[in-house]
C-alpha cells in the first residue's frame, strides 16, 4: 500500500512540481543575472574580489543562483496552492448554493419564470 502520492497518478500533484520546477529555473536565471552584473561591477571595482579564485567566483555566482532557485520555487508553489485552495472553495460554494436553489424551487417558492406569468396575468 502507498502512503505518498505519485506524480503519474496525481494531477494535482503534478501541476504543482511543474509549477515548482519553473519557478527554480526562473529564479535560477534571475538570481545568476543580477550576481553576474554584481560579479562584473565587483570585478572592475573592487581588488579583493579580483584577488579571489575562478573556483570561488563561481561557487559565489552557483550560490547565488542556488539561493534564487529555491526562493522562487517557494514563492511559486505558495502562490499556487493558494489558487488550488481559491478553486476549490469557490466550487464548494457554488455546489452549496446551487443545491440551496433547487431545495428552495422544489418547496414549492415561484421561481423566475413564474413572475413573468403573474405580471402577464395581471396586466
Amino acid at each position: 500500500m502507498r502512503r505518498h502520492g505519485s506524480l503519474e497518478n496525481d494531477e494535482e500533484l503534478n501541476a504543482a512540481a511543474w509549477e515548482a520546477a519553473r519557478g527554480a529555473g526562473v529564479g535560477a536565471a534571475r538570481w545568476g543575472l543580477y550576481s553576474g552584473i554584481a560579479a562584473g561591477a565587483a570585478h572592475l571595482y573592487s581588488p579583493i574580489y579580483r584577488g579571489l579564485t575562478i573556483q570561488f567566483k563561481v561557487f559565489v555566482q552557483m550560490s547565488a543562483m542556488v539561493i534564487g532557485s529555491m526562493v522562487e520555487a517557494d514563492r511559486r508553489l505558495l502562490a499556487y496552492e493558494r489558487a488550488v485552495r481559491h478553486n476549490k472553495r469557490i466550487r464548494r460554494d457554488t455546489e452549496a448554493w446551487r443545491r440551496f436553489e433547487n431545495d428552495f424551487e422544489a418547496q414549492g417558492t415561484p421561481g423566475v419564470g413564474s413572475e413573468g406569468a403573474v405580471k402577464r396575468e395581471g396586466s
